[in-house]
């Protein structure tokens, strides 16, 4: 919901500053039914899959169509809606995509060798289900007539950054006054909480080291190996992770490849064997185990609970 209302109110803030209908919109869903949002909501919508097809060749043609999609989305499969997608994206409309959006656009294969951006929680699963698209972890992305969003806020500053293309920027400036906001965010600005605040950690040393092992997950890097890139000891880094971290630095490591499995798990359909692989485990059997340790379920069981419907 919150993507979805921070894409639309931008709009109507802008028509009020310019004092005419610069921007017009019209809500679709696949059967005309109201859509209930994740949080509860009911949205009322204008238009059906079948109404929007018929304006295809009418005057009322939209130039850009964006869809809204929540949790759950690896599941979501209809094949109406790609087929329509690719109509319009055929026929010059722009194709946007708010939040996991991207998903339904890489499935109706409109991403491929294309840059997108998608909410930092499905990045993993996204990237191995979808292989030949650039993704990547901005607030929003652009590629010729593909916009896409990581969710959040981020779709407030791609709109914005649409209006700052048609008006100048006293008119984005009076719309983030509007919806107090100080700035237009880049389009790279980081999803996430810098490491330093996410993880209450002071220590320059042990935040380069974190950023090390993030980074090598698939291929995990030995202690030697850590303490050479930072210049320390493998006691001095034992005894900073025991003081910061709580826990030794082999533990941490694990456990946020563990958490990658998870993700994966939860988003993707890859055997549990490619998944141990792509998180540094030498066997299906060993990241079983340690997942179990960890969460105190199997893999497989993690799988099984996952059951919720996809929100779009």
């Amino acid at each position: 919901m919150i993507a979805f209302a921070t894409a639309l109110d931008p709009l109507r803030s802008a028509n009020r500053m310019l004092g005419f209908e610069a921007y017009s919109w019209r809500l679709a869903s696949i059967d005309g039914e109201p859509v209930r949002a994740s949080n509860g909501v009911l949205c009322a919508v204008d238009t059906s899959l079948e109404e929007e097809r018929r304006k295809m060749s009418r005057l009322d043609r939209p130039s850009m169509a964006i869809v809204c999609s929540g949790l759950n989305i690896e599941k979501y499969s209809q094949r109406s809606v790609f087929a329509w997608l690719r109509e319009e994206y055929n026929r010059g409309v722009a194709i946007g995509g708010l939040c996991t959006g991207a998903y339904i656009l890489a499935t109706a294969g409109l991403l491929s060798n294309k840059r997108c951006a998608i909410h930092w929680e499905n990045l993993p699963g996204f990237s191995e289900a979808f292989p030949k698209v650039n993704v990547f972890a901005d607030l929003f992305e652009v590629d010729q007539n593909i916009y896409t969003c990581a969710g959040g806020t981020a779709a407030l500053d791609m709109m914005l950054s649409l209006i700052a293309e048609d008006f100048d920027d006293n008119i984005v400036n009076r719309v983030c006054e509007q919806v107090l906001t100080d700035r237009v965010r880049s389009p790279t600005d980081r999803q996430r909480l810098p490491l330093r605040a996410r993880l209450g950690v002071q220590n320059s040393k042990v935040l380069t080291i974190i950023e090390l092992m993030e980074a090598n997950l698939s291929e995990p890097l030995s202690l030697i190996e850590i303490a050479d890139h930072v210049d320390l000891s493998r006691r001095q880094i034992e005894r900073l992770f025991r003081s910061e971290m709580g826990r030794s630095p082999a533990r941490y490591y694990l456990e946020i490849r563990l958490d990658r499995a998870r993700h994966l798990l939860m988003q993707s359909s890859l055997p549990v064997v490619e998944i141990a692989i792509a998180c540094g485990f030498v066997s299906a059997s060993h990241f079983s185990k340690c997942y179990r340790e960890l969460y105190a379920r199997s893999p497989q069981q993690e799988r099984v609970e996952r059951k919720q419907p996809a929100t779009t």
